[in-house]
């Protein structure tokens, strides 16, 4: 019933060609440099559904261009601290000592959407070595960016964000709100003043399965709307399919949220 539905709530047919169009229109081009965030269930029905979505996006910024999308797999983490759900706290070592080591062919996406996850099988997406907050990316940028990312520093300067910083990137938001918006992680930790906890994930280490604990920067994705609310830069909203689409340069956003929160400080 769900497919049914949106059909029924689909005015006009919606097809790749006809998203390419309108990507057109939202200003995407060849060489484009876009970090996307996407939810295809407002995007209406669209012949090919996630695969349709890819191809747009790839064949519009073509290889001259990069996509990227994040690609975290948060499950793979310090389990006494899973709410949604939570396990039995008898189970969490077990937990430590089983949950398969990450993989980035492998290890599935956890909450990242239908799109990203069929961007991620594609033979040519290119995924960072995180095991809870990796990115991955296809085409120009793709391989330099996504080479390294080292374990404590998510979201920071040596992350593949750190490397996007100092690129014109445009964030794209598909039927998403700035909740969504990975990039402003990195103004978090920018800041002087961070607080971390102790995280821990599966993974190999000289080819064998351990887990590793890592001090994580404390974040708050809660904040980012108000972030956006604020900034004064230009944000561009159009439709892609008919699903409500943002689209902002990531460096101006990112620095602007680098300030807003400095001097916003979380109170304890």
């Amino acid at each position: 019933m769900h497919e049914l539905n949106q059909i029924l709530n689909t005015p006009q047919f919606q097809s790749k060609e006809t998203l390419k169009s309108q990507l057109k229109d939202l200003g995407i081009g060849p060489g484009d440099k876009i970090m996307v965030h996407s939810s295809l269930s407002s995007m209406g029905w669209i012949a090919g559904g996630a695969q349709a979505v890819v191809e747009a996006l790839m064949e519009t910024v073509t290889t001259s261009g990069t996509i990227v999308m994040p690609a975290q797999s948060a499950d793979n983490s310090e389990p006494s601290y899973w709410m949604a759900p939570p396990v039995p706290a008898e189970w969490h070592q077990s937990i430590r000592d089983f949950f398969p080591a990450f993989d980035p062919h492998l290890t599935p996406l956890r909450e990242m959407g239908k799109i990203a996850e069929c961007f991620h099988r594609h033979p040519a997406t290119i995924r960072s070595p995180h095991p809870a907050h990796s990115f991955m990316a296809w085409g120009y940028d793709a391989e330099e960016w996504m080479c390294e990312h080292p374990l404590d520093d998510s979201f920071g300067e040596t992350s593949p964000l750190g490397k996007m910083m100092n690129a014109n990137v445009k964030i794209i938001l598909i039927g998403t709100g700035f909740d969504s918006c990975t990039a402003l992680h990195f103004a978090e930790y920018a800041q002087e003043n961070r607080s971390t906890s102790l995280q821990g994930a599966a993974m190999l280490v000289d080819g064998q399965r351990a887990w590793v604990e890592y001090e994580c920067l404390d974040m708050d994705s809660d904040r980012f709307p108000e972030i956006a609310k604020e900034f004064r830069g230009e944000i561009f909203e159009g439709k892609l399919g008919m699903a409500k689409t943002i689209i902002v340069e990531m460096q101006p956003l990112v620095e602007f949220g680098i300030t807003w929160l400095a001097k916003q400080p979380v109170v304890d």
